[in-house]
Parts: structure tokens; C-alpha cells; sequence
């Protein structure tokens, strides 16, 4: 992957792994993979916090609620611009001193956003922040596939994923414990992101050697490889962005109270912490390409239900549900990432999941929001019927010419 820690040939890489990723438990890297996880969740835990707090900041400056969306934009952005970058730089500068130098560099940014609270220069400055973040985790999750032992990595990629989810949860959760007044809530990002460092720190010498071999992949590149994967990675990213941010306008127009969609919102939430490591056993037994299969048509499913039961009982099921089957596409595409490519394509690869994931998070929410106005309320499943239905057809074609 990089200058201490670069990827062999493809050959080499298989006999590689297949010699230190033994199935037995005793051959399972744990030490490593739990600082791995630690890094991308205490990552998590600060992203996951900023959202909300610079949201409530710029609230209470009686900033535009056109300003805060554009303003929280900015964050995606960066990673968007940054993804092409990474395979790069990793190569060039060096995994592990890439995510230091990105962790203190984050944290920085974020001392100049606690330090200059204005919306103007928050633009910019949240483009940094998510442009400097973005590298510690595609390079962090690039690690955990490489070192997973394939006959473990559904449960192991499941593990992850709710794990991670669970940061993203504990970022707005710590708001209150500190509130969102002064430099508190902002320190617990600050100290968040160089702890993530100190974390790549200890972990790097438990990682194995990897030569500066294989073939180089870009962004680009990897898109004409893997479209189906990548398209799959957008509908994850997308469906989440779009319930999160849409679903209380959706109640409000069948007359819910505000306090139950929030409440719908935490259960779908936990849903997609709660359910991964269970799509993880089921992707070891059925495949992962046949368990994203059946995510995309649960999640079509509950895109039907989702009219008739919104103001009966049977939401909470069908929410809890609906949240893990749908951020389960992502969790199968990681674990088809890490089946189908090695070396230094699987960091192109994490980066391209990075790229689009930005922009199925920019995209999904604008686009739901104009076929609400255009089609009424029903817009909202309706279009993320549509994206978990085209899913689905393109799946289904590709199983049966395999």
C-alpha cells in the first residue's frame, strides 16, 4: 500500500494472505483488527458530531436553513475531491504517515471551526475537514479487508460496520452531555481525531509487510471494474441520507409528532448498527452478492409497506428492519471488495467507495426532495423504491450471467 507497507503482486498477495489469515482463531490478527476499528469509531464519534453541532450553532446565528444544508454539503464534498488523491499519496508518502499527517491536520481544522464561528468561513473549512478525513478512513478500512480472513469476513465486515455506526450514533449523543455552547462539544473532535493517530501509531507493527508490487489503480479506473459495486455503494448512501434527512417531513405531512419521527429516526439507526453482524453469518453462508440481493429487496419492501403502516405499531419493526437491510448493501459491498480485488486496487477501490458515498449523500436528498414537491409525500418511498428496485434487476442479471 505504501512505502513500509506496500502491496506485492496479486499471486503473491493470495499465497501471502492465504499463509497468515488461516481460518483457526489462533491465526485471526485481533490485536490488529480491534485498533483498526478503534480509529475508524473514534473517527465516527467526530464526524458524527459536527453535523449536528455546527448545525445547532448556525441555527441559533438565524443562518438560512438554505446556508446550513449548503454549509453541511461541504463536508461530502471534500470527500469527494479528496478520493481521487488517496491511492496516490498513499503510495508516494506512505499509509500510516498519511493517516497521522490527515488526523492532525483534521484536528486543526477543527480548532480554526471552533475558533472562527461564522457560516462563510465554515465553507471552506468543512470542505478541509471532510478533504483531511477522508484519507484516515479509506486507509484504515483498507486495512481491515487485507488483513480479514476470507472465511471470516462476513462476520468480521458486519462487526465493523455496527461498530461504526455505533460512533456515528455517539457523536450527536455526547452533544448532551456537553451541549453545543463554547469549546467542549468541539474538544471532544479535537482530541477525537489525533487519538486516531496514536491508534495508526500502535497498530502499524502488527500489520503485515506488504512490497511495493501490483498494479497501480486509480479512481477512475476502478470504476470501469467494478460499476455494479460502486452503484450499490450510491443506493446505500443515498437511502440513508434521504430517511435521516427527509423522513420528518414525510411524517409531518401524515400528521406524526415531531418527537416520534425522531424517535422512527433512532430506530432505524439502530437498526443498521444492530443487524450487520447477523447479514455478516448470513453473507458467510449464502454469498454476499445473493445477501445484497436479498438487502435490496427487503429494503424494496419496506419501501411499499412504508404508506399503509407509518402511523400503526408495526413501523418500529418494519423501521429497525428497513435501517439494517439498507446500510446491509454497503456492508456487502465491502465484503465484495474485499473477495474480489488485492493490493493496491483495493485501496482504489475503498477510495471510489469514498467518492461515490459522497455523492449518493449529496445527490440522494435534493433529487427525493424534488419528486416530493413534484408527486406529494410519496416521493420519499418512491424514489428509494426505484433505486433498491434498478439494484435489484442489475443483481439478478449479473447471477444469472455467472
Amino acid at each position: 500500500m505504501t512505502t513500509e507497507h506496500q502491496f506485492p503482486r496479486a499471486a503473491t498477495v493470495r499465497r501471502h494472505l492465504h499463509s497468515t489469515t488461516s481460518p483457526r482463531e489462533d491465526q485471526i490478527p485481533w490485536a490488529a483488527m480491534a485498533g483498526i476499528i478503534a480509529t475508524v469509531t473514534v473517527f465516527a464519534v467526530a464526524q458524527g458530531l459536527t453535523y449536528p453541532l455546527l448545525s445547532f450553532i448556525l441555527e441559533r446565528q438565524g443562518t438560512a436553513p438554505g446556508l446550513i444544508g449548503l454549509s453541511a454539503a461541504m463536508t461530502p464534498l471534500g470527500f469527494i475531491v479528496s478520493a481521487p488523491f488517496i491511492p496516490t499519496l498513499a503510495r508516494r508518502v506512505g499509509a500510516a504517515r498519511l493517516a497521522i499527517l490527515c488526523s492532525t491536520l483534521a484536528a486543526l481544522i477543527l480548532i480554526a471551526i471552533a475558533w472562527k464561528q461564522e457560516v462563510w468561513p465554515w465553507m471552506s473549512l468543512r470542505f478541509l475537514l471532510g478533504f483531511f478525513a477522508n484519507p484516515l478512513y479509506v486507509i484504515s478500512e483498507t486495512w481491515l479487508i487485507t488483513i480479514t480472513p476470507a472465511p471470516r469476513r462476513g462476520r468480521i465486515m458486519g462487526l465493523y460496520s455496527s461498530i461504526v455506526s455505533g460512533g456515528f450514533a455517539i457523536g450527536p449523543l455526547s452533544l448532551g452531555l456537553v451541549g453545543t455552547q463554547g469549546w467542549p462539544p468541539f474538544m471532544i473532535g479535537i482530541v477525537a481525531f489525533p487519538l486516531c493517530g496514536l491508534i495508526v501509531l500502535a497498530v502499524v507493527p502488527r500489520l503485515p509487510t506488504m512490497p511495493h508490487e501490483g498494479e497501480a489503480t486509480s479512481v477512475g479506473g476502478f470504476f470501469a471494474r467494478a460499476p455494479l459495486l460502486l452503484f450499490a455503494v450510491f443506493t446505500a448512501a443515498a437511502f440513508e441520507q434521504v430517511v435521516i434527512s427527509l423522513i420528518t417531513v414525510y411524517g409531518g405531512a401524515l400528521g406524526s409528532a415531531e418527537a416520534r419521527i425522531a424517535s422512527l429516526i433512532a430506530c432505524f439507526t439502530a437498526g443498521n448498527a444492530v443487524l450487520q453482524i447477523l447479514l455478516g453469518r448470513v453473507a458467510e453462508r449464502l454469498g454476499s452478492t445473493r445477501t445484497m440481493l436479498f438487502c435490496a429487496l427487503a429494503s424494496l419492501v419496506g419501501c411499499v409497506l412504508l404508506p399503509s403502516l407509518f402511523n400503526a405499531w408495526l413501523i418500529w419493526p418494519l423501521v429497525f428492519v428497513w435501517g439494517g437491510v439498507s446500510f446491509g448493501i454497503y456492508t456487502m459491498s465491502l465484503i465484495q471488495l474485499g473477495e474480489r480485488f488485492i493490493g493496491q486496487a483495493l485501496i482504489a477501490g475503498n477510495a471510489a467507495f469514498a467518492f461515490v458515498w459522497g455523492i449518493g449523500g449529496i445527490v440522494g436528498s435534493p433529487t427525493t426532495g424534488l419528486a416530493m414537491q413534484l408527486i406529494g409525500h410519496q416521493g420519499l418511498p418512491s424514489s428509494l423504491g426505484l433505486m433498491c428496485f434498478v439494484l435489484a434487476v442489475f443483481l439478478m442479471a449479473e447471477r444469472r450471467r455467472g
